[in-house]
Parts: structure tokens; sequence; C-alpha cells
């Protein structure tokens, strides 16, 4: 079974930066990153495929947010910047085994808090 450990998240300031971490106990073919913000259902924030394909899940995370992973390692990064307070949420890295399948691997989250 594939793992995900993600770390990174914690608290930063209107309009700071956070990186996040996830590391995969294996290969698969997309890695990226969820979240779930108070009272919300879950939403897309990015991804990236090992042949450089990049996804973000809004206009907003495109413009403020940046996602690179090193094959190497199997390990996928969130870079956050221009951080606000309706970023506050919990942060989960998933894996996409497959092209075209489920994201069938996800990571415990992790917390990420955005003070006005």
């Amino acid at each position: 079974q594939v793992q995900l450990v993600e770390s990174g998240g914690g608290l930063a300031q209107a309009g700071g930066s956070l990186k996040l971490s996830c590391a995969a106990s294996a290969s698969g073919y997309r890695m990226g990153w969820f979240r779930r913000l108070p009272g919300r259902e879950r939403e897309f924030v990015a991804s990236i495929t090992w042949n450089g394909g990049i996804i973000f899940g809004t206009n907003s995370m495109k413009a403020r947010f940046n996602i690179s992973g090193d094959k190497a390692e199997d390990t996928v990064y969130l870079q956050m910047n221009s951080l606000k307070p309706e970023d506050t949420g919990i942060y989960y890295c998933a894996l996409q085994s497959r092209a075209g399948g489920a994201w069938d691997i996800w990571g415990q989250g992790t917390q990420v808090t955005v003070s006005s």
C-alpha cells in the first residue's frame, strides 16, 4: 500500500507564504493537493504529472500557488504565496496511481492557518 506523508503546514500571516511537501512511498501517475476549508466540501487545488502536466483548481490558486515535484524522490511540493485568511483549512496530498483512475491514495492532511 502506497503511503503519503505530508509536512509543512502551520500558521502564516495574510500575505505570507507556506510550502507544503508530500512524499510518496512509491510512484504514481499524478500527485496533487486538495483542501477542505471550514464548512466547505473538499476542493481540488493543484496536480502535477511526472511529464510536467500541471493543473490548478481556480485562477486564484494558479496566480498565487506553485506546484512542483521531485520525481527521483516521489515528492510533490505546493508553494503557497500571498496567503489569505480564506485559505485556512486542511490540505491533503493525493496520488492517482493510473492515468484516468481515481485519486486512490490520500495523506492524513496538514493544517494551514492564515491569520489576518
